[in-house]
């Protein structure tokens, strides 16, 4: 169906308006079914927790995702469990044999200052394409509007694809509070001075995810995406639900 107004979504290898899901263990056949029918709003598939580590059948799972032209990657913990144990090289060893593209550098859970972080960008980006995470899954520990930005900037400018602002799978942590509230603050105050077409907003519910849109617009990138939510994720960036039901009256054009 063509015949509504709605807000113009980006489509194809986008670049930004981007759905990335997080995989906790779909089981290959639910897996299959689901891309068949969803792999046109679906741009990047997250193995969060380690799960990549214990999966049996990963290599086909990864697979299948690259047959509909997903980007899979393994999520930030596992590279700090690698990093922590002192095995960065095996484990790019094994995103080598797995065909694995992408990287996740992160210090969600243990603190890698950000000079050995940016060590570890400049060499793999040699070889990998590389997401940076930024933000703590301490709801404990604040940063400020200007050290967020400061280092959005710093990792994009040195090599990163995309930076992820923490949020954890429960959106209890990062740009989030304890109590899963998003700092509204915070986003406002943060777009200001970064590039949102280049930051991947973890956002893991309705709610969440609904806030972004209105704020930042239809192709805002979101992340921690359910991999049963996508289709009611792109009825939101279409304006076809209630909490973005107007969203076409503010914008119908694609923002860039």
């Amino acid at each position: 169906m063509e015949f509504l107004k709605l807000p113009k979504r980006t489509s194809g290898n986008r670049k930004f308006g981007l759905t990335s899901i997080i995989d906790k263990g779909t089981p290959i056949g639910e897996l299959e079914n689901i891309l068949k029918d969803f792999h046109h709003i679906i741009d990047i598939a997250k193995f969060g927790m380690g799960t990549a580590y214990v999966t049996r059948n990963i290599k086909e799972k990864i697979e299948l995702y690259k047959e509909y032209q997903i980007k899979p990657y393994f999520g930030g913990t596992l590279f700090e469990k690698c990093y922590l144990q002192q095995k960065l090289p095996d484990f790019l060893n094994c995103l080598r044999e797995l065909g694995i593209e992408w990287v996740e550098v992160s210090n969600g859970t243990i603190d890698i200052k950000l000079e050995e972080r940016l060590d570890i960008i400049n060499e793999i980006k040699k070889e990998f394409l590389v997401i940076a995470e930024v933000g703590s899954k301490d709801s404990a520990q604040e940063m400020t509007i200007e050290e967020w930005q400061e280092e959005i900037n710093i990792l994009l400018a040195a090599g990163c694809e995309y930076v992820i602002t923490e949020g954890r799978d429960s959106g209890t942590a990062g740009i989030y509070d304890r109590n899963g509230s998003l700092k509204a603050d915070l986003i406002q105050e943060l777009v200001k001075g970064i590039d949102s077409n280049k930051v991947i907003f973890e956002a893991p519910t309705t709610k969440h995810q609904s806030y972004f849109i209105n704020q930042l617009g239809a192709n805002v990138n979101l992340g921690n995406v359910n991999i049963n939510d996508v289709l009611l994720l792109e009825t939101q960036r279409c304006g076809l639900r209630s909490d973005t039901f107007y969203l076409e009256e503010t914008e119908c054009e694609l923002r860039s």
